[in-house]
C-alpha cells in the first residue's frame, strides 16, 4: 500500500546517524472519517463519546511516514497517537488522528507522498476542520500538533479562523535548519561532515536544489533529491514568527527528557506569544513516555514499547487546557 516511504523523519534520521450542531449524525466510539484530499480521501480515525457538545481534538502526526497512530516503519511504536486519543475519550474529550496525504490510510490522496509542501499539509488540517465540524457537530477544532506536526497546526491556524486553539506538543520553536545544524553538531563522530551539512542546509534555506552527486552518501537520507522541496518549503519557516501572528488560544507542552526538541523551543515559542500556556514534563520524552534518566539507551526503547503509557501530566494538561474557560491564552 505504501510505496514511497522515501521521505524520512528528519529527526528519527539523526538519531539513527462550543455550541453543537443538533444536525449532525452522531458518532459512535470509535470509528474511520473522511476528508476531501488532493486527488482522493484523507482518511482518520473518530474516537469519544458520542456528544456533539464535547469538544474535537485534530491529532497531526509528525514527520516522515508517521501514522495516525504514532508509529512508523523508521523504528518508533509508542502508539502515542492512540493513547492520547484515549486518554481524552476517558475524559469526555473527542478526538480525530489522521494518516497524512500519500500515507497509509490517505495513500489515493496523492500519487507521490514526497511531492508535498508544508502548505500542502496545513490545507489538508483547513479541510479536516471543515469536514469534523460538519461531520461531528463542532462549532471549532482544536489542532494538536506533535513535533513537525505542531509547525503544520502553525500554518494551517494563520488560515483557519475555525480552529479554536493549538495544543503544540514537543514542537520546535526554531527553524528547522538551525535544529539540525545544532542535532549534527552535537554528535562528534558527524565532523567529517559537518561541514557539508552546513553548506547543504544553507542552499535549501536559499531555495536551492542540491543535485546527488553533491551530497555525502552519510548525508543522503536526510537530503535525497525526492525530499528536497518539502524541506525547502519547511526551512523556510520560523516557528516563533507563526506563533507571534496567532492570536488564538495556544499551550506548549514539552517534555524535558526530549532528546529532539528542547526546552530551548518551548521558551522561544512562549516568548513569541506570551499570552501561550507553557507546561515542562519533568520526566516526558519526545514520544510522551515517561524516562527517568539521561540513559539515552533507555530513552530510545521507549520509541518502540506501545504498551508504556504516557508520562504523568501529558494528558492531565492536555484535557485541562481544552476544557478550561477561554478568557486567555
Amino acid at each position: 500500500m505504501m510505496k514511497r516511504w522515501v521521505r524520512c523523519c528528519v529527526l528519527t534520521c539523526l538519531m539513527t546517524l462550543a455550541a453543537s450542531r443538533p444536525e449532525a449524525a452522531p458518532m459512535t466510539d470509535s470509528e474511520v472519517i473522511e476528508a476531501p484530499g488532493p486527488a482522493g480521501p484523507l482518511s482518520g480515525t473518530a474516537l469519544g463519546p458520542p456528544n456533539s457538545r464535547a469538544p474535537v481534538v485534530l491529532i497531526i502526526p509528525g514527520s516522515g511516514p508517521t501514522d495516525r497512530n504514532g508509529n512508523n516503519p523508521l523504528g518508533v511504536r509508542a502508539s502515542s497517537y492512540r493513547l492520547i486519543a484515549e486518554g481524552l475519550a476517558a475524559r469526555g474529550i473527542r478526538s480525530v488522528r489522521i494518516d497524512k496525504r500519500g500515507m497509509f490510510g490517505s495513500a489515493r490522496a496523492i500519487s507521490d507522498a514526497n511531492a508535498v509542501t508544508m502548505e500542502d499539509y496545513a490545507a489538508d488540517i483547513r479541510s479536516w476542520v471543515a469536514t469534523i465540524r460538519e461531520r461531528m457537530g463542532a462549532p471549532c477544532v482544536w489542532a494538536l500538533g506533535h513535533s513537525e506536526g505542531g509547525l503544520v497546526a502553525l500554518v494551517a491556524a494563520q488560515r483557519a479562523p475555525d480552529i479554536c486553539g493549538l495544543l503544540l506538543v514537543s514542537t520546535t520553536g526554531r527553524r528547522l535548519g538551525d535544529v539540525l545544524r545544532d542535532q549534527i553538531g552535537a554528535n562528534p563522530a558527524n565532523a567529517p561532515i559537518r561541514e557539508q551539512a552546513e553548506v547543504l542546509i544553507t542552499r535549501l534555506e536559499d531555495g536551492q536544489r542540491v543535485a546527488p552527486e553533491d551530497i555525502h552518501p552519510a548525508l543522503f537520507p536526510l537530503f535525497r533529491p525526492e525530499v528536497q522541496g518539502f524541506l525547502i518549503s519547511a526551512f523556510a519557516l520560523d516557528p516563533a514568527k507563526l506563533i507571534a501572528a496567532y492570536t488564538g488560544p495556544a499551550l506548549i507542552l514539552q517534555g524535558l527528557r526530549d532528546i529532539q526538541v528542547g526546552r530551548i523551543d518551548a521558551e522561544r515559542l512562549h516568548q513569541a506569544h506570551p499570552n501561550a500556556k507553557t507546561i515542562l514534563l519533568p520526566n516526558a520524552n519526545h514520544v510522551l513516555k515517561a524516562v527517568a534518566s539521561n540513559d539515552r539507551a533507555a530513552n530510545i526503547a521507549t520509541y518502540q514499547d506501545p504498551d508504556q503509557p504516557l508520562a504523568d501530566g501529558v494528558i492531565e494538561a492536555l484535557a485541562a487546557f481544552v476544557r478550561r474557560p477561554q478568557k486567555d491564552g
